[in-house]
């Protein structure tokens, strides 16, 4: 892995970056000219973006409450992980078995435990003192999960070609078809300690524990509401029935629940009927939604974004409620690993305080995406639409290149945009891969076909209403896992593979885009992060939501 960056040479030209262009940066790949007056100009602009979201009351904890970490969806955590290069055997470190995707972004009310959103169910894990030790478990109904042994009967194999990972898939997993990967990926937790769980015969299911004083006594459902009935008969555009996508809170702890076509507001018990809006029929909604302190809802399909607001007990679409949508650039469906035709992104609020532009972000679908963001509040007295933007609701968007010098046919990402002040990192994610069953790329994307490489981190200008390119990496590889930021140590982190060392997570200072941080897993499966999302322990271990189940990578000094 190349420790190279391409910087813009100086602030001055970031200053000449053009709406819907990118001003070209040096081609050198070792040069690092202008990095102090862009980490300058970096410091000065996250400083001025604000302090991040209010912690929702409703919610178990300010971060870690739900899968990208807080209720804007930033993916941006606050433990500061150690710069430098570490060796991690993932067979020796201690680990909850799960999968193929595990999400354990969810704090308990306690800082000595928490959740595992598993494609298995839901487990309970005590991370006192250095601990990762598994508590108590239980099956989510519906899908069922992938016996230990079996998990690593495939997940053991040094993998050689397509043809022998849908094999290992099919005789191993019982198959792994979008309900197995799907399940459990969205999920939240309340300030009662209950954990709200998607099954992907669109259920929405709560666990809590049956003791909260004696975890190992075991987890139990406590209420359980099945949408099917409120959803219609017809396919997505994804080609498959309308179900169940996430889960949420507002901040006067009502249930917020988002289907294919469907956003619902209900009681947090699952009790009464609950208040709808439905989407257009040719639309699919396939990630989750951010919320705000206000009862602002953003939601995005693969065609519209929109802001629905839950205000006085009503869910509103009414624009004198401070209701919108707009339409933004779609294109086709990428070969592998990303679903549909629009975002892949979980809409991320960004902007926050008296004098801030109050941004919502996503990549949109285009074949090579752009980064769009959208006013999330009101418009600004005498802002002019953009060119080639689709409403005057687009504050900006910007191509992403993500440093690839020769693009290839797509440049697009299945992951949320990482938030951290005004600024704003995303990855490209479309290797080599094509398997209508999207694990086997995900399986296959490095061991076995040449992965995706680049990435690109943008700054967005108040002034100028605009975003900038602060720096790319195209040499860098990001398959599957969600990137995230170290906002306590300004280090952005990515999972990838090489072939001399595996597979790693991959560090880069967020104001330069160096490789500051590797923790290298080597050959190991185990290293693959599916679809999952990179977090860290306050003391800077850090905690990876591998295929096989999360395990703690014990690199804290």
């Amino acid at each position: 892995m190349s420790n190279k960056t391409r910087l813009c040479a100086s602030a001055t030209a970031l200053a000449m970056l053009t709406a819907g262009a990118l001003t070209a940066c040096s081609s050198n790949d070792s040069s690092d000219s202008g990095s102090t007056s862009t980490s300058a100009a970096v410091a000065a602009a996250a400083s001025s973006a604000g302090s991040g979201p209010a912690r929702n009351p409703f919610l178990s904890a300010e971060k870690f409450a739900v899968t990208h970490i807080d209720p804007a969806q930033s993916d941006s955590f606050p433990a500061a992980v150690p710069r430098g290069t570490f060796h991690i055997d993932p067979a020796q470190m201690p680990r909850v078995p799960g999968g193929p995707v595990n999400i354990m972004t969810l704090a308990s009310t306690s800082p000595d435990y928490m959740w595992v959103s598993s494609t298995s169910g839901p487990r309970y894990v005590d991370v006192a003192d250095g601990e990762f030790k598994e508590v108590a478990s239980m099956d989510a109904p519906g899908i069922a999960p992938i016996p230990t042994p079996q998990l690593d009967q495939v997940l053991n194999q040094q993998f050689t070609d397509t043809a022998q990972i849908e094999g290992a898939i099919a005789q191993g997993w019982g198959g792994a078809n979008w309900q197995r990967i799907a399940n459990g990926v969205y999920a939240m937790v309340d300030k009662d300690n209950h954990f709200y769980f998607i099954n992907q015969s669109a259920e929405l299911i709560v666990f809590a524990l049956k003791n909260n004083d004696k975890p190992e006594d075991g987890i139990e459902i406590i209420a359980q509401r099945d949408f099917k009935p409120m959803l219609s008969n017809a396919m997505t555009t994804l080609g498959i029935p309308e179900t169940i996508v996430g889960a949420d809170m507002t901040y006067d702890g009502h249930l917020v629940v988002l289907a294919s076509r469907e956003l619902y507001v209900m009681n947090r018990d699952l009790t009464g009927d609950p208040q709808v809006v439905r989407t257009g029929d040719d639309e699919t909604i396939s990630n989750s939604m951010a919320i705000d302190a206000d009862g602002g809802i953003y939601f995005a399909s693969d065609k519209v974004m929109r802001k629905a607001v839950w205000k006085n007990g009503k869910l509103s679409t009414d624009v004198a409620d401070g209701a919108w949508s707009s339409p933004y650039d779609f294109g086709r469906q990428p070969p592998a690993v990303k679903f549909g035709i629009g975002t892949g992104s979980t809409p991320t609020l960004m902007g926050y305080g008296k004098d801030t532009d109050e941004l919502v972000v996503i990549t949109d679908g285009s074949d090579h995406m752009k980064l769009v963001a959208f006013w999330r509040n009101g418009i600004p007295d005498g802002f002019q639409q953009k060119p080639n933007t689709k409403s005057n609701r687009i504050a900006d968007q910007i191509q992403v290149t993500a440093g690839l010098q020769n693009p290839p046919e797509f440049i697009q990402s299945e992951q949320s945009v990482v938030v951290n002040g005004y600024g704003a990192f995303v990855v490209q994610n479309i290797g080599a891969g094509g398997s209508p069953d999207r694990l086997v790329d995900v399986l296959a994307n490095g061991p076995v076909a040449e992965p995706p490489h680049g990435m690109q981190r943008f700054e967005w200008d108040p002034k100028a209403h605009q975003w900038n390119s602060a720096w790319t990496r195209g040499d860098v590889v990001s398959t599957s896992m969600v990137p995230a930021v170290s906002a306590g140590e300004g280090i952005v982190f990515v999972n990838g593979y090489s072939k001399a060392d595996g597979w790693e997570v991959t560090g880069l200072d967020w104001k330069t885009g160096e490789t500051v941080h590797r923790t290298i897993f080597g050959q190991s499966n185990l290293g693959n992060g599916a679809y999952a999302i990179v977090e860290a322990f306050p003391n800077g271990d850090l905690l990876f939501n591998s295929i096989g189940g999360p395990f703690r990578a014990k690199i804290a000094k």
